[in-house]
Parts: C-alpha cells; structure tokens; sequence
C-alpha cells in the first residue's frame, strides 16, 4: 500500500514540475518547449489520476492473509422457493435480499500479486461480487427467474477490472482468479462463510442447515 501511495506522489510531483516547466518557457517566449512541458505534464497528472483511482479501489479490497471468516447467511422462507437472505458481513451492516430458487450462490474477485507488484510489499486481497440464488434442476435455471444481487461497489476506476480488460498496463497485478460456493436455501438454514488463499468455504452453522445439506442432491422418492 505504501508503495501505491508513493508512485501516486512521485508522479503527482513530476506533473507539477512539468507545468512549473511550461510557465518558464512561456515567460521566456519558448512557445514549443513550453508545448512540449504542458503536454507532458497532462500526460502525467493523468497517470497520476489513474494511480490515486486505481489507489482508492485497492483500499475497497480486503486484506486476505489466512483463512478468514467473510461473515454469516441466513435464509427465511418467504414463499413457494422464495427466501430472504441476512447477508452478515463482518464489520458491515445486515443486509436483507430476496433469493429465487432452492439454492445460494456466493461470489468473490481475488487479486494476488507477482512480479514486479511484489515489491511494493502488497497483501492479496479480496471483494464480494455476487449473491444470486440457483436452481438445482438443469431445466429450472433456463426457465424460472433468475435473482442477482451486485455487492461489490461501482467505482470510476477498479483495480480488477483494469487488470483484466489491460493486463499489459498492470504488469503484477493477479486478477484472473475468481471463486464461488454454492448451497441449498432452507428456512432457518444459517451458514458460515470463509475465504482462503484458494476459495470460498460456506458451512452449516446450525442444525437447519446441517439437514438441508445432508439431504442435497437426493431425489424424493
């Protein structure tokens, strides 16, 4: 993170002397050098935008160190396979969403580092992206409603997102990684979410849940 806010000053700094650059040479009647200094001073004040942007969406990632608690789900049914989901996030306020289906699917973006990003002593981190509900039958997700519900924030600039569309102008920057969970909805059913270096983990956390997971994917007789 330090690194991120240095390259953000430094190149904030070279754009103020760029156009302390064009002033001179304007005074001195220097019109082409003076030309030269404005251009390349837009050019890095807008670099430098990117950085503070780019800056600011990092900070919107949590820190992803071990395996680590995301926060609680639980359901409520509120008609024929309707439920309403609590989404408990951990140092966020409950949020209440309607689910379609008879199953939950959770998403998250992951952003890891490799060469060169590494020296700038960066964490991985992570975001939620999605909450959506499912179908377990093939047939039903084509035809039935489907529910989404976006959890990550619209920025002007995300980290992700920049990664993934330029990967050329984000030389270390790991943001090919995407990963779900998904589980039955069931009234009463609370789960436990939790997010590793590798995936997200969604468990039983009461007995509700603990049943309607132990008779997932049976066929009724």
């Amino acid at each position: 993170m330090n690194g991120l806010v240095a390259i953000s000053i430094a190149l904030t700094l070279v754009a103020l002397l760029f156009f302390g650059a064009s002033v001179r040479q304007t005074r001195r009647g220097r019109l082409i050098r003076a030309t030269g200094s404005v251009v390349g001073g837009a050019t890095t004040a807008l670099l430098a935008t990117a950085a503070v942007l780019l800056f600011v969406s990092y900070l919107g990632y949590e820190r992803l160190t071990a395996e680590q608690l995301v926060g609680s789900i639980q359901f409520d049914r509120s008609g024929p396979d309707e439920f309403t989901a609590r989404l408990m996030l951990e140092g966020r306020l409950d949020r209440l969403l309607q689910l379609r289906g008879d199953e939950w699917q959770l998403d998250a973006r992951i952003i890891t580092w490799t060469p060169p990003a590494t020296i700038l002593g960066l964490e991985p981190v992570y975001q939620l992206e999605r909450l959506s509900g499912r179908y377990s039958s093939i047939e039903r997700e084509r035809s039935e409603p489907r529910t989404v519900h976006a959890l990550a924030e619209e920025r002007p600039l995300d980290l992700w997102s920049v990664a993934r569309r330029f990967p050329r102008f984000a030389p270390g920057v790991d943001a090919y990684y995407g990963t779900a969970t998904y589980l039955p909805m069931a009234d009463g059913a609370r789960f436990r979410v939790t997010l590793s270096r590798d995936a997200l983990v969604a468990r039983p956390a009461n007995e509700l849940a603990r049943e309607a997971v132990g008779e997932w994917g049976q066929t009724p007789e």
